[in-house]
C-alpha cells in the first residue's frame, strides 16, 4: 500500500514539474539592496488540441444523430396521431348515422303508438 502512495506522489510531482517552470531572478538595486523576483510559467503545449477538436467533433456528430432520431420519432408520432384522428372521425360518423337510424325508428314507433292510442280513445 505504501508503494502505491509513494508512486502516486512521485508521478504527481513529475506531472507538476513538467507543466510549471519557475525562474528566480535577483537584481541588485543602486542603493545596494537585492530584489528577488520569482516567475512561474505554465507550459500550455501539454494539452493536445487535435484530440480536443476530435472529441468536440465526435460529440457534435452524436448530438446531431440524436437530434435526427428525435425528429424521426416526432414525425412518426405525428403520423400516428393523424391516423388515429381519422379513425376517430370515421367511427364518430358511423355512430352518428346509427343514432340517426335508431332515432328515426323510435320516432316511427312513437307515431304508431300515438295513432293506436288515438283510435282507442275514439272507441
Amino acid at each position: 500500500m505504501k508503494k502505491h502512495i509513494v508512486t502516486t506522489l512521485m508521478l504527481s510531482a513529475l506531472a507538476v514539474s513538467c507543466t510549471k517552470t519557475t525562474k528566480t531572478e535577483k537584481v541588485e538595486n543602486p542603493d545596494g539592496s537585492v530584489t528577488t523576483t520569482t516567475t512561474t510559467t505554465t507550459d500550455a503545449e501539454i494539452i493536445d488540441t487535435s484530440k480536443i477538436n476530435q472529441a468536440k467533433e465526435d460529440v457534435k456528430a452524436k448530438v446531431d444523430e440524436a437530434g435526427n432520431k428525435i425528429d424521426n420519432a416526432a414525425q412518426k408520432t405525428k403520423e400516428d396521431l393523424n391516423q388515429a384522428g381519422k379513425d376517430i372521425k370515421t367511427g364518430a360518423k358511423e355512430v352518428g348515422s346509427d343514432i340517426k337510424d335508431a332515432a328515426a325508428k323510435g320516432a316511427e314507433k312513437v307515431e304508431e303508438g300515438a295513432k293506436k292510442l288515438k283510435e282507442d280513445l275514439k272507441k
